[in-house]
C-alpha cells in the first residue's frame, strides 16, 4: 500500500474518529511463535501510533524479535466502525513518563482530583518506560457504510454480475 493511500485512510472522518479513542488490540508473535492480541492504550500524533509500556513487558522481547503488529481500533455500536492497521513497531526505551503516556489517557473519566493522584501514582512507580511507535504501513476503515470487508465486497461484486448476466 502506498503511503498516500494510507493517509487517505487515516484522514477519513471515522478514522480520525477511532484514532482519537483511548484503546487499540495489538496483536504480535510472541516470542514462543503464538499469537498474542492485547489491548493497549495508544495515542495518534498525527502520523505515528504510539504506546508506552513498562520496561518487564514480555511483549518487548517479542517485537524485537519481529516487529511487525496489526492494530485493531473499533467501537461496540451498530453498525460498528472498525480501523485495521499494520505496521512495525519501533522501540525507545525513555527515562520517567512519556508524555504521550499522560495524554493517551486523557480522556478517561476521572475528576481533577482523581487525575492528580493518578498522575503522581504513575511518576512514583515508573523510572523508565518504553514508547513503542507504529508507523502504518497499510490500513483499512470498514464502515459498513462506505467500505466493507473485503470477502463481502466480493460476494456483493459476485452477486452484482450474476444479475448483470
Amino acid at each position: 500500500m502506498q503511503p498516500t493511500e494510507i493517509t487517505e485512510v487515516l484522514n477519513r472522518p471515522h478514522s480520525r474518529e477511532l484514532l482519537a479513542r483511548d484503546v487499540t488490540r495489538l496483536a504480535y508473535v510472541a516470542a514462543d511463535g503464538t499469537p498474542r492480541c492485547v489491548p493497549i492504550a495508544f495515542t495518534w500524533n498525527g502520523s505515528e501510533i504510539v504506546l508506552c509500556t513498562t520496561e518487564n513487558a514480555p511483549k518487548l522481547r517479542s517485537l524485537r524479535e519481529n516487529p511487525m503488529v496489526a492494530l485493531t481500533i473499533d467501537t461496540e455500536v451498530h453498525p460498528p466502525k472498525i480501523l485495521l492497521i499494520r505496521g512495525r513497531a519501533e522501540l525507545d526505551v525513555v527515562d520517567g513518563i512519556p508524555d504521550e503516556y499522560l495524554q493517551m489517557n486523557g480522556s478517561y473519566e476521572m475528576t481533577p482530583e482523581q487525575r492528580v493522584e493518578w498522575e503522581a501514582e504513575v511518576r512514583s512507580l515508573y523510572d523508565r518506560m518504553v514508547r513503542i511507535v507504529i508507523t502504518p504501513t497499510w490500513a483499512k476503515l470498514i464502515d459498513f457504510e462506505t467500505t466493507l470487508p473485503t470477502p463481502v465486497e466480493e460476494l456483493i461484486r459476485r452477486r452484482d454480475e450474476r444479475e448483470r448476466a
